[in-house]
């Protein structure tokens, strides 16, 4: 009796291993799968239409904003290869200099680091140091300050399109999302009905930490939902997340070198229009 309750433990503890195995084999199978995905996205002509509405291809003036140095980076490296690829004529717009820590002069020069990696014109990037707009958690930045200075980089480079954070703000800081109900703010109060909008769309912790493995997702989301209202942005070279993030050197600590490795936001953004 006691020789075939070992039996039987033994069986079960083979199974459980075995079991174990193959979801670590269909993980692996399934990250390599989609890694192969976007090398061949990157391979083979775009058939992206995203701030395309013609045949042919049609210079954008974008604006990017964001809160702190490296949210370029950690967010929305995907977004900036596939807009300086196609040409298009990008700014940045980083609303403080991320000095909670008392690092705010460090981490501007990081961000231009980050930003001569991404290709982006470093004349095309404005840091704020604003004293209203301090970064921080509990620091609530006001909608209208926000909306004024946005409206001011707008009327200067001739934007016609602003990307930034959804209402969660994919972390959940509230920098973030400030940013994007200042923005909201401005288009509800606006004249110029001309400009488009989009923010990134946040995802649960499941998909956010699924690393590549998250474009399948993204792209049925996208293909589900109304035209033209999202898009699905491959990054086409996600070895320059790492290589841009690695330049915010007070920042690259090891969780977030486990953030930029896992995090689904390294390999896809999806991008929705922010309607009125």
């Amino acid at each position: 009796m006691h020789r075939q309750s070992q039996t039987y433990v033994l069986h079960v503890c083979q199974a459980i291993v075995m079991a174990w195995l193959l979801i670590i084999i269909s993980v692996i199978i399934l990250w390599v799968a989609s890694l192969c995905k976007i090398f061949r996205t990157s391979c083979s002509p775009s058939r992206a239409v995203f701030l395309n509405n013609g045949e042919a291809l049609h210079k954008r003036n974008v604006l990017l904003v964001i809160a702190h140095p490296d949210d370029e980076s950690m967010f929305f490296s995907p977004t900036i290869t596939y807009l300086m690829s196609r040409g298009h004529n990008l700014h940045i717009l980083c609303m403080s200099t991320g000095n909670a820590d008392g690092m705010g002069n460090s981490r501007k020069e990081e961000l231009y680091q980050a930003c001569a990696i991404l290709k982006v014109p470093l004349q095309q990037v404005k840091i704020l140091d604003h004293p209203d707009l301090q970064d921080g958690f509990g620091k609530v930045w006001n909608s209208n300050l926000l909306g004024r200075i946005i409206e001011e980089e707008i009327v200067s480079h001739g934007i016609d399109s602003i990307i930034t954070f959804d209402n969660y703000g994919v972390s959940g800081h509230c920098n973030h999302r400030d940013v994007h109900h200042g923005i909201r703010k401005l288009l509800h109060d606006t004249s110029q009905r001309n400009i488009e909008a989009w923010e990134l769309v946040s995802t649960n912790i499941l998909r956010k930490y699924s690393g590549p493995v998250d474009i399948w997702f993204s792209i049925f989301w996208a293909l589900h939902y109304p035209s033209g209202q999202m898009h699905c942005l491959l990054n086409e070279h996600p070895q320059k997340s790492f290589l841009a993030m690695a330049q915010h050197t007070s920042q690259w600590v090891w969780f977030r070198k486990l953030f930029v490795s896992l995090s689904s936001y390294t390999y896809v953004n999806t991008l929705r229009k922010i309607n009125e």
